[in-house]
């Protein structure tokens, strides 16, 4: 299976003790927040997943706190989809069929591949790439090259063996689950839709008079990581993992504590303004799904009309923050800001 070797990734040291060291890769890490849903100690934080997705806020998916209480058990790093935690011991990583990661069946390629392409422009990673990709000289109408994947980005949502015309690409999910999502509740803000690793949710086009949800979702594509529900802003949207679907060692275990209840995302950003900059315009206000979740008159555009809001409000003729503690970190506010006077920076968390 020809396999892409992918640059040397970022190391963060989240602890050491004695020869044990625990070691975070960000650019594997998709914001699932399985490694904190399973850690019987309650160590990692995730939070402003949406906005890390959008690449609006300077901080990674995954942090952990500084309280020591962490016992190495390896719960977080077995769990994890993509091998974005390791677990070192005398500076060796361990990898093993207990971790998903290695015992996830790698998606690979067969000699029946034609070279088409189709794969590199569905896959929502771009991980997927055709190497000397050239008409072969046999006199036959063929295609000649190496598609190579690489395994330190790809997700193994299926798409390229969906596409693929000769079924020349295998691959096996990480888990199975069950998607939900509350019309009622949902904003339309388009987090979900920027932060899902296997592009599974998106919005539909619509025809006039036509009514569709808001987001739909792609249930071949879906990897069920949930994601899209750590990153959802108002909450709308529940993801339950009902299994592990590798072959892995103490995976019973693992499916026990991924079918409790996830922990909500932990607000890791603070809402910063610049009163000079701000035009009063109002559009992060009406925008802000924390916002238009509380009146629909306000979502509608009614700026005005309403004199409480919960989140952002224009006062004498720039943005306040109501009440940052409700914030729900998706960075909808400075996406739209036409004058970048609101951004979302760290919040230190203990």
């Amino acid at each position: 299976m020809p396999v892409k070797v992918g640059f040397r990734m970022k190391e963060v040291l989240l602890e050491s003790r004695e020869d044990k060291a625990q070691f975070y890769l960000p650019e594997r890490c998709i914001g699932c927040g399985s490694c904190v849903q399973v850690c019987p100690k309650g160590e990692l934080i995730i939070g402003s997943v949406g906005a890390v997705a959008r690449d609006l806020i300077d901080k990674d998916f995954i942090e952990k706190r500084a309280s020591g209480a962490c016992v190495f058990c390896a719960l977080c790093a077995r769990v994890c989809p993509t091998g974005a935690l390791e677990i070192k011991v005398a500076g060796t990583a361990e990898k093993d069929e207990s971790y998903l990661s290695v015992a996830q069946k790698p998606t690979a390629v067969n000699d029946k591949c034609v070279h088409c392409g189709l794969c590199v422009e569905v896959c929502p990673q771009a991980c997927i790439e055709i190497d000397d990709r050239h008409l072969a000289e046999d006199g036959s109408l063929k295609m000649e090259g190496k598609t190579l994947i690489d395994l330190d980005r790809c997700v193994h949502c299926g798409w390229c063996a969906q596409v693929c015309p000769t079924g020349a690409i295998t691959f096996e999910k990480p888990f199975s689950g069950e998607f939900s999502r509350d019309d009622c509740i949902c904003q339309a803000c388009g987090t979900c839709v920027d932060t899902c690793p296997a592009n599974a949710l998106f919005n539909r086009d619509w025809k006039i008079g036509e009514i569709v949800e808001k987001v739909t979702h792609r249930k071949e594509a879906c990897i069920y990581c949930g994601a899209c529900a750590q990153a959802c802003p108002v909450r709308a949207i529940t993801v339950h993992k009902t299994a592990i679907l590798p072959e892995m060692k103490g995976k019973k275990a693992l499916e026990k504590k991924l079918s409790q209840a996830t922990p909500l995302p932990t607000l890791t950003s603070v809402l910063r303004t610049d009163e000079e900059a701000c035009l009063g315009c109002g559009n992060c206000v009406i925008a802000c799904p924390v916002n238009a979740l509380s009146d629909p008159h306000l979502a509608a555009g009614h700026l005005n009309d309403l004199e409480e809001k919960p989140l952002l409000e224009v006062l004498n003729g720039a943005v306040r923050v109501v009440n940052q503690e409700v914030c729900g970190s998706c960075a909808t506010c400075s996406m739209i800001c036409p004058a970048n006077a609101i951004w979302l920076v760290r919040r230190e968390v203990t």
